[in-house]
């Protein structure tokens, strides 16, 4: 048996010692991991049990729509005033998306995580969005994902005693967005294009690992998904030259406006943003009646749009004032001040764009069409062209329409920075940024 020097037995426990501090089970490493897996395991579990409870919220308002239209006109601005006075009154970082939010918790994330990020803002915000989409309120469920699944994180990370970091608060939000739709890419883009600044090697580890996490935990729990179904759409490449510029020209335009109004209400001072700061309970019950009334008039601008936006994606004739409908809809809701997230009303809203260009091109393919004004439109408004066209590819199945809708994203993106130069998500992320 050979026997070891004092010295180098002395020198052998020192050094276990030490490596026993530094990534054993009390090590600050180990706890940062576990902090990590735990809450990706956690956000997957949490984004569908969300979906499923929002969705069961639209069914319910569908079918009491249905049977009592005229009521909305009073209980839709009733229940805006009601949602914004509990927000304020609650939480006010509740509010809106909830992706200006981690945007803005990402600066400071101490500071963020403390007033942003914390579970009673997350659970105030889905319980309001969940009321909000029962009083038809053109709201996702998305945007307040990204938010739950941050202060999900920063949870974990307060449980096992460790500090929330920047690249922690990006990769979250991004497994959030894949949770949501089932898009693990479009998570991944997400995070580089809007979520962070600058994006560093070591947080695509990270991103990644998360958003598998998160996906695995969610696709074991609802199976394998496609949100809008398979649709397979291809167009011909003559057809796709003519109508893709066209199509991000103009959604990317409407994209723009969309964004340029909406910041003008959170950030400009003029008579109507004034109004909403002075009297937001009187603003919040005007924009429910807008509202109200274009969905009892329409019967179709209720909510997040998801039905009537699939019928186009499949090739169903829809009335050509649906888009703009739905986009006085959104841009009420939006503007009101109640929770609630943007990303599917905005697709229902540019399948009406698509909508609108399939009148104008009637012997091109209606559902390859309506995609590339969906993905224009989106792109127009959150100003994240490689995340459009990864959403759109990955809730669709439509792959084969990947080129003509990069041609349509990155022309809408520059078509809305002609009429908004500001990104949405990060004007109004000021509107939240923590005080130092």
């Amino acid at each position: 048996m050979p026997i070891i020097a004092p010295s180098r037995r002395r020198w052998t426990i020192r050094r276990a010692r030490a490596l026993l501090r530094s990534r054993g089970p009390t090590s600050l490493m180990f706890r940062r991991r576990v902090a990590v897996v735990a809450g990706a395991v956690a956000i997957g579990v949490i984004a569908v049990l969300f979906a499923a409870a929002a969705d069961t919220a639209g069914e319910w308002f569908e079918r009491f729509s249905r049977s009592w239209c005229r009521i909305t006109l009073v209980t839709t601005p009733l229940g805006f005033m009601a949602l914004v006075w509990l927000t304020r009154r609650v939480a006010p970082a509740a509010r809106g998306s909830g992706i200006p939010q981690v945007i803005a918790a990402r600066t400071l994330p101490d500071l963020g995580v403390a007033t942003l990020l914390t579970m009673r803002t997350a659970i105030v915000k889905v319980g309001l969005t969940l009321v909000a989409i029962l009083t038809g309120a053109s709201v996702g469920r998305e945007g307040p994902t990204v938010q739950l699944a941050a202060a999900t994180m920063a949870l974990s990370h307060r449980w096992l005693r460790v500090p929330m970091r920047a690249s922690v608060v990006i990769a979250s939000g991004a497994a959030g967005v894949a949770a949501a739709f089932n898009t693990p890419l479009a998570g991944i883009l997400f995070a580089i294009e809007e979520l962070a600044a600058a994006y560093e090697q070591r947080v695509t580890l990270l991103v990644l690992s998360l958003i598998v996490i998160a996906g695995m935990v969610a696709q074991s729990l609802v199976g394998d998904y496609v949100y809008f179904g398979a649709i397979g759409a291809t167009i011909p490449l003559k057809s796709a030259v003519l109508i893709a510029p066209v199509a991000g020209i103009v959604g990317g335009a409407a994209g723009g406006l969309f964004s340029r109004l909406t910041l003008a209400v959170a950030l400009a001072d003029h008579p109507v943003s004034r109004f909403a700061r002075r009297r937001p309970l009187a603003f919040a019950g005007s924009c429910g009646l807008v509202v109200a009334v274009l969905g009892v008039v329409t019967g179709l601008t209720w909510g997040t749009g998801y039905t009537a936006a699939h019928a186009m994606i499949v090739g169903i004739d829809a009335p050509l004032w649906f888009g703009p409908a739905k986009f006085a809809s959104t841009l009420a809701t939006a503007v009101a001040g109640l929770p609630g997230g943007i990303f599917a009303p905005s697709l229902a809203v540019g399948a009406g764009v698509g909508n609108l260009l399939r009148a104008a091109f009637p012997d091109g393919p209606a559902s390859a069409i309506v995609i590339l004004g969906m993905v224009a439109y989106f792109a127009g408004v959150v100003r994240a062209p490689l995340t459009a066209v990864i959403i759109l590819a990955e809730t669709t199945g439509s792959r084969g329409l990947m080129l003509p809708m990069f041609a349509s994203a990155f022309v809408a993106d520059w078509a809305s920075t002609q009429v908004c130069r500001e990104k949405l998500y990060h004007g109004l992320s000021r509107t939240f940024a923590p005080a130092r």
